[in-house]
């Protein structure tokens, strides 16, 4: 593995991108469940859809302990999730507030079909990342500590929000 101390993520906040082989193929597999994730955000059931995300995160930890060889257990991955989600209170709160939209009768299924997909695509990619980047520097479930990594998940989500615009720039540039 990397590096073996388990400081915190402020040490290490730059390193967006991975340096190992490992850490290129897990980068890989976040791209895939933040895609999956958007796609699962645009489920037109209320709940159905925040649980269909949580869903894919807890597969995502799952593969990214395996690739990492870290011990996994639901429960426990399911409660870091959950703190972790809770340290980004303002995306989880949108994404809750985008599915119970999907509740009011077309307005608000369309507002949310816009949104959802978004939060939970960008929810995912930066949680993966915070995950990639702790395994990455030795770390495992049982001394991962969120708000070491609020800064961090924050620098991955405007990097997800900064993508997304630039590939809706591109796609007009290119229908003009």
């Amino acid at each position: 593995m990397a590096d073996t101390s388990t400081g915190s993520a402020d040490a290490h906040k730059d390193e967006a991108a991975p340096t190992t082989e490992r850490g290129e193929t897990a980068s890989k597999l976040v791209d895939r469940f933040a895609i999956w994730s958007g796609v699962a955000g645009l489920i037109p059931l209320p709940v159905v859809d925040v649980l269909a995300v949580g869903g894919l995160q807890v597969q995502l930890l799952r593969r990214l302990s395996q690739i990492y060889d870290v011990e996994f257990s639901e429960n426990r991955g399911k409660a870091v999730i959950a703190a972790l989600a809770g340290s980004m209170i303002p995306a989880t709160s949108g994404m809750g507030a985008a599915s119970a939209l999907k509740a009011v009768p077309i307005l608000g299924a369309l507002a949310s079909g816009f949104v959802m997909p978004v939060l939970s695509a960008g929810a995912t990619f930066a949680i993966g990342k915070a995950f990639v980047q702790h395994f990455e520097s030795g770390g495992t479930l049982l001394d991962f500590n969120p708000p070491d990594y609020r800064e961090f998940v924050k620098a991955q989500k405007e990097m997800w929000d900064s993508r997304r615009t630039k590939k809706t720039e591109s796609s007009t540039a290119a229908s003009s």
